[in-house]
């Protein structure tokens, strides 16, 4: 590993602090349903560090509970955590041409909402370093929250536990804010979307189809609409090619 390599990854750590600390707590809360479930601590840390998916869990330890078969779980999985396959997808087109499949695989395999939003934001081309660092530090909490809240059980009152669920929802809007602050055709885009996403949740028969779909669908949709009207520029600078920046 080379010296920017070593800072990039180091940075990555940095900027993943904030959202691990957020992980925790919402993980926390997670653990209590997972405990419900039938969890003990190992097993629910395990099972946080390699899903990483708040709403997949909370649906499989949810099914888990009312005895359903690994296949419903499966199926759940698969059409609540969609969306990461569109995530995936975006982060390539920041990696260098010549990044080999492994490394894709990886950081795609390292998406959550919030490590989306900050690597999607790295200046110029990606370095996968920050991504690994990102993800080492938020990945572990997420697990150790899951892990914390087994254990202590149902000690915490309901109304801290939904508070502490809110939590994770008011970081990935901070991201989102202020990557709109510094592009209006993003701020646009934004708009449009939560206006959509609105409108198909009170909207007769399209507020039927389940959430995780429906998200899929507009952001196909509005990421293609922004795309083809408002063409983002191309950057030419340096950072763009040595992924480089302070």
């Amino acid at each position: 590993m080379t010296d920017q390599d070593r800072k990039v990854l180091l940075k990555g750590f940095r900027d993943g602090i904030p959202i691990a600390m957020c992980y925790f707590a919402v993980s926390f809360s997670m653990g209590i349903v997972a405990r419900k479930a039938g969890l003990v601590p190992a097993t629910g840390f395990l099972s946080s560090l390699l899903t990483r998916a708040s709403a997949g869990e909370f649906g499989a330890y949810t099914l888990f509970a009312d005895k359903a078969s690994y296949l419903a779980v499966v199926i759940m999985c698969v059409v609540v955590n969609l969306r990461y396959l569109l995530m995936s997808a975006t982060i390539t087109q920041k990696l260098p041409l010549e990044t080999g499949v492994f490394t894709k695989i990886l950081v795609g395999c390292c998406m959550t909402d919030e490590v989306y939003g900050i690597t999607i934001a790295y200046p110029g081309y990606l370095n996968p370093k920050y991504t690994y660092g990102a993800m080492t530090v938020a990945g572990i909490m997420w697990a150790a929250g899951t892990a914390s809240g087994i254990a202590a059980g149902n000690s915490l009152p309901d109304n801290v536990v939904s508070a502490l669920g809110v939590a994770l929802y008011g970081m990935f809007i901070s991201i989102v804010v202020q990557a709109a602050r510094k592009h209006w055709k993003l701020t646009v885009a934004v708009i449009v979307a939560c206006l959509l996403s609105w409108a198909c949740s009170v909207c007769p028969g399209i507020r039927d189809i389940d959430s995780g779909t429906r998200t899929m669908v507009l952001t196909v949709a509005v990421s293609l609409t922004f795309a083809w009207i408002l063409p983002a520029s191309v950057e030419t600078d340096d950072s763009k090619v040595t992924g480089e920046h302070d």
